[in-house]
């Protein structure tokens, strides 16, 4: 998920959850659940540096031409160090990990492990913030434990060597985004897009040294694979974003936050329909587990996605 989007709306002045923009939060989780698939097949393919290298280089210029023709000024002068912050966290780092993952991990335990973003998150807020967790957030945190423990043990049985590291990659990677989210929230308001179009110039800073240390691949991308690395980098990265902030504007971002739920269905949903991979009962419990966590822990509600309306608009 982005981080820095510009939370400050009150439900008095944002439109209701229209067909359209349904459309767009299904549209985003599953463009979101399928990059899990594209970099299972990428990263073994190419190697996780080149993957991650190639999918951020592609986001920053198709945002960089959608800045041009909507003349959004990046003010890279001013905010660069900002940049370079979201850059490591939001993409660059958590991209490497769930690369690095993917070369073991299946796409659809990539998909729940980070939807495990948002109880870092609120965790490493109540730390910064020096607040106490309720006792709800306490539950729910409990709750995500659990269904990680659940999946990550069964899981690394049956992975091969390797397969308890790439599963902790996974979860640094959702640590990243709760880093990001946090640090977000906590320095001066930049402009949402410019976060998006900024941070993937800084992260594709941060990889290109990555590849210097990065072994040639065997052979040269076949078709598939080449198309699966423009999908990451142009969709699953450069419209995902547009998407994203779309919503935020549109209607908010709590009821945004519903992505985060929806993502592991169609992440698990795209590795059976394309990887064959199996769907075990450890699998729906684990992602169940997680997933309610994740609502005791942010607070989440569908009443914030679909808010009913007063007496008087009905």
């Amino acid at each position: 998920m982005a981080a820095g989007a510009d939370t400050r709306h009150t439900a008095a002045h944002l439109p209701l959850m229209n067909k359209a923009n349904l459309c767009r939060l299904l549209a985003l989780a599953a463009i979101w659940g399928a990059s899990f698939l594209f970099m299972r097949i990428g990263a073994p393919a190419v190697g996780p540096a080149a993957l991650i290298f190639l999918r951020v280089a592609l986001a920053a210029l198709f945002l960089a031409a959608v800045a041009a023709s909507l003349r959004k000024p990046l003010q890279l002068a001013r905010h660069w160090r900002h940049y370079l912050v979201l850059g490591l966290f939001n993409s660059a780092l958590p991209f490497l990990l769930f690369a690095h993952a993917a070369l073991t991990v299946s796409a659809s335990l990539l998909a729940i492990l980070n939807a495990t973003a948002p109880l870092w998150g609120a965790l490493l807020g109540a730390v910064v913030t020096r607040t106490q967790l309720s006792a709800k957030a306490a539950c729910g945190l409990l709750l995500g434990v659990a269904g990680v423990a659940v999946l990550a043990g069964i899981e690394a049985a049956a992975l091969p060597a390797g397969g308890g590291l790439a599963i902790a990659a996974a979860l640094g990677a959702a640590l990243c985004y709760g880093i990001a989210t946090t640090y977000a929230r906590t320095t001066t308001a930049v402009d949402a897009f410019a976060n998006a179009h900024g941070s993937m110039w800084a992260a594709t800073v941060w990889v290109a040294p990555a590849l210097l240390f990065a072994p040639l691949p065997p052979a040269l991308p076949g078709v598939p694979v080449i198309a699966a690395i423009v999908a990451l980098g142009v969709v699953c990265s450069g419209i995902a974003y547009l998407l994203y902030f779309r919503l935020i504007a549109e209607i908010g971002a709590t009821p945004t936050l519903a992505v985060t739920f929806l993502i592991p269905a169609f992440g698990v949903l795209w590795g059976h329909l394309f990887l064959d991979e199996a769907v075990g009962w450890h699998t729906l419990a684990g992602a169940m587990l997680v997933l309610a966590g994740t609502a005791l822990t942010t607070g989440f509600s569908l009443r914030a996605v679909f808010p009913q309306r007063p007496a008087a608009q009905r």
